[in-house]
């Protein structure tokens, strides 16, 4: 049988210190001005450990060798740019907003975007934009910025403390168009759209030679009548000029990526398509939501970062590494919610059936959520949690010894380094490292789990979850 490959991946992070506050102000944070004096620099969040690994200038193991808390403990050489994306800082994350944006909603003050759009047109990447290299002489003045808020319930933009812009809403009536609706659609679209040019950058791959593209964010976009309708896959399409590709969005709480990929690696497989690209944008919402916890801890606040990854699925090519079609791991409905039971149905029963041991995966990757970020919460190191999970499962399968556990996950773990943006911790972020591991020949096979939370749309008490497994490809013959 002949299985899908993983051709590429990308991802980026966005430092938007500015967006954060702005969450908290609409959320009532009666502590706005005390986050203010404890926002990171751009700096200070390029040379965090964490932050240099989800870009690919570290391997997430890498991070075991860094004293922990790793923000005690900056990287002095670290570099915006890696091997797999990048960190942007928040003034082009802002000009971003603007390139994506079709319909003039966003609006940037003159000197603001006389000054970002050329850093845009310089960058290798985002360049390429239609917004960008053919952007409308459409800015405004302070005056006119300062109406617009005050008169028209448009939403502030604000960078290193000064406001520079603005969002308008799109209806005067309709709640799912407010001007603060439209700044989470444009969010995740520009985030989304930075790591798909990215992807396209680093790889090679044409925007013309993609046929498909599924996006599993976690916003939903819509009006007041179809809240969720959708739109993102076609307009990410869209603003990289990728013509010849159509698109829909995935959702499923935080394991909308594996179910996107799972759909991705079913359409090349079929011969629908050639070439489908997964993305997931950030999620503007989940800026700050530990904030306060993180400030009575004397902590710097690390819920300041938004997320985004772009994954290109491919037919296979003899060397990329191969998704396992035929060995999916997943959360039925009458799976119930027992750990046990749900570890046996994600990863014993596809490993089972593929004839694999638990103890011969080399790495298991899920739900890598930076363990700084949610540990002062009291909800622990999650992936960590995992992992015991997973060696307690061998242990009742007699694969594993109990003497082993913790040797076992020292082996197969793989540490949290991503930011708390619910999907995009999800298991995706080590697909890039997997691969590249993979093809120098340092592990063989790498399962990646997603979980979400399908109850919090308070439609089912139920969760929700997929594993796939990556592996060498057989046709591949070496380093």
């Amino acid at each position: 049988m002949s299985f899908p490959v993983i051709k590429g991946a990308s991802y980026a992070l966005f430092h938007t210190p500015g967006l954060l506050l702005q969450q908290a102000s609409a959320e009532g944070n009666v502590s706005t001005h005390l986050l203010a004096d404890e926002l990171r620099s751009f700096g200070e969040a390029v040379c965090y450990p964490p932050n240099q690994a989800f870009i690919g200038n570290l391997f997430p193991k890498d991070l075991l060798n860094i004293p922990r808390p790793w923000y005690h403990h900056a990287l002095p050489d670290a570099k915006r740019f890696g091997r797999f994306g990048e960190i942007f800082p928040e003034d082009e994350f802002l000009g971003l907003l603007a390139a994506v944006d079709v319909n003039g909603l966003v609006c940037l003050e003159t000197g603001f975007k006389q000054a970002v759009f050329p850093k845009l047109r310089a960058h290798p990447a985002v360049s390429m934009l239609k917004g960008i290299s053919s952007a409308q002489n459409d800015s405004l003045s302070n005056e006119e910025i300062a109406e617009s808020i005050q008169t028209r319930e448009a939403l502030p933009l604000t960078f290193d403390g000064s406001t520079i812009g603005c969002i308008q809403k799109a209806s005067i009536s309709d709640p799912a168009l407010a001007a603060s609706r439209i700044a989470e659609n444009l969010i995740a679209k520009a985030s989304a759209t930075a790591a798909l040019q990215l992807l396209f950058n680093n790889t090679g791959l044409h925007p013309l030679d993609v046929d498909y593209i599924f996006e599993a964010s976690e916003e939903a976009c819509g009006d007041i009548r179809q809240k969720g309708g959708g739109g993102f896959a076609k307009s990410i399409a869209e603003a990289c000029t990728c013509s010849n590709a159509s698109g829909a969005d995935t959702r499923a709480f935080c394991a909308a990526p594996m179910h996107a990929l799972l759909q991705a690696a079913a359409f090349v497989q079929s011969g629908i398509f050639a070439n489908v690209i997964v993305v997931g944008g950030g999620c503007c919402a989940k800026l700050g939501l530990n904030a306060g916890i993180h400030l009575k801890h004397g902590m710097p606040v690390l819920e300041d970062m938004l997320g985004a990854f772009a994954i290109h699925i491919s037919k296979d090519d003899g060397f990329n590494p191969i998704l396992r079609t035929d060995l999916i791991g997943r959360m039925n409905v009458g799976c119930g919610d027992s750990p046990q039971q749900v570890f046996r149905s994600l990863i014993a029963e596809p490993l089972t059936k593929g004839g694999y041991k638990i103890s011969e995966i080399d790495r298991y990757a899920a739900e890598l959520v930076n363990p700084e970020i949610l540990e002062p919460t009291g909800c622990g190191d999650i992936a960590e949690k995992n992992y015991k999970m997973i060696a307690s499962l061998g242990v009742l399968n007699k694969e594993i010894d109990r003497s082993e556990i913790q040797e076992q996950i020292r082996r197969f773990g793989v540490p949290g380094f991503a930011p708390s943006q619910g999907h995009i911790p999800s298991g995706v972020p080590y697909i890039g490292p997997a691969r590249e591991l993979i093809l120098r020949d340092n592990v063989k096979q790498v399962m990646i789990i997603g979980k979400g939370s399908l109850f919090l749309g308070k439609l089912t008490r139920l969760y929700d979850a997929l594993s796939l497994l990556i592996q060498r490809n057989p046709k591949y013959s070496g380093v």
